[in-house]
């Protein structure tokens, strides 16, 4: 955990650290981590690993893999220890050289920033073209998705997915809703359209991307285009989708573009009162997960949880 100046970062740790959640490294300066959290009156933050990087003992090797591996982009060793004073690439390349098992970041850093590091370093999974972020979306009432969850997906990354590209990221996202949901995915590739209901590009694109899934992972339930009532809604969807095994019990949504699922997730989680744990990165090599700014004490610790599992 890069952002050791948060405090919800500090009060997370905290709580994770009482409960027994992960082992914690906290990149900072020792001496303001420890009087920031006797402030806050934390009890066990002394528990954390504290990697402080300007006296960090590996930071001259971190510097020379760095320079090795980006040496065709002009980075050079001076540079490379430059770059890691910045924790967001400090806590990648403890993960990418084995000193961490996951990262989680973003809680006063941008999505951008949290990412780049990641994506130079770290890089995606073997066969794996775009990284995604899925939002775990757990309801008050249990009649929707998979007793009162769904998993949103893209929701923090990919501005504008091609067909190929958002069938990979409904295939991820099937992938997490086993992996961390704990459930069979009933995957729903959303549009304005159900169908064929309305002709436009974008839906075409979504019905090719839904023809790639479905080929891409034949063990997947997976259908689309569909409108997102038709998704969720029994009655509607067997009024729009008679013949198909998704519409009405999905509990995966697929979103076209970012724009959409960004816009979407956060009209739940603030309307309808869901608690949205996320966004889990989906195609990188190893976990590194982007909170949202906005996060809660809580989401940072459910965030750091589902790390954990994916490093497991």
């Amino acid at each position: 955990m890069p952002e050791s100046h948060d405090p919800r970062i500090l009060k997370a740790v905290d709580i994770i650290l009482e409960e027994g959640i992960a082992r914690i490294s906290l990149i900072g300066q020792p001496e303001t981590i420890f009087a920031d959290a006797k402030k806050l009156n934390l009890k066990n933050i002394e528990q954390a690993t504290i990697i402080d990087p300007e006296n960090f003992e590996k930071k001259e090797a971190y510097a020379e893999f760095m320079a090795e591996v980006r040496k065709h982009k002009g980075m050079t060793k001076e540079k490379a220890l430059a770059l890691l004073d910045n924790p967001l690439y400090l806590a990648v390349l403890m993960v990418k050289m084995g000193d961490a098992d996951g990262e989680v970041a973003g809680a006063s850093n941008a999505t951008g920033d949290v990412l780049r590091p990641a994506f130079q370093y770290v890089k995606t999974a073997k066969g794996i073209s775009v990284v995604s972020g899925a939002f775990l979306m757990l309801m008050d009432d249990e009649k929707w998705g998979e007793n009162g969850m769904l998993i949103f997906a893209d929701c923090a990354v990919h501005p504008m997915p091609n067909a190929k590209e958002l069938a990979e990221i409904a295939v991820a996202t099937g992938k997490t809703a086993r992996a961390i949901g704990g459930f069979e995915p009933k995957i729903a590739m959303l549009s304005f359209s159900t169908k064929g209901s309305a002709k436009h590009d974008v839906v075409t694109k979504v019905a090719e991307a839904t023809k790639l899934a479905q080929a891409m992972a034949p063990d997947m339930k997976i259908d689309g285009e569909m409108q997102a009532d038709a998704a969720i809604i029994e009655a509607v969807g067997k009024s729009k989708a008679p013949k198909s095994e998704i519409a009405g019990k999905a509990n995966v949504l697929v979103f076209p573009d970012l724009q959409s699922g960004n816009i979407a997730y956060k009209l739940v989680q603030r309307l309808a009162g869901a608690e949205a744990i996320g966004p889990v990165l989906q195609g990188m090599a190893a976990p590194i997960n982007d909170l949202s700014r906005g996060c809660s004490v809580a989401d940072i610790v459910s965030l750091a949880a589902i790390t954990a599992n994916q490093a497991k």
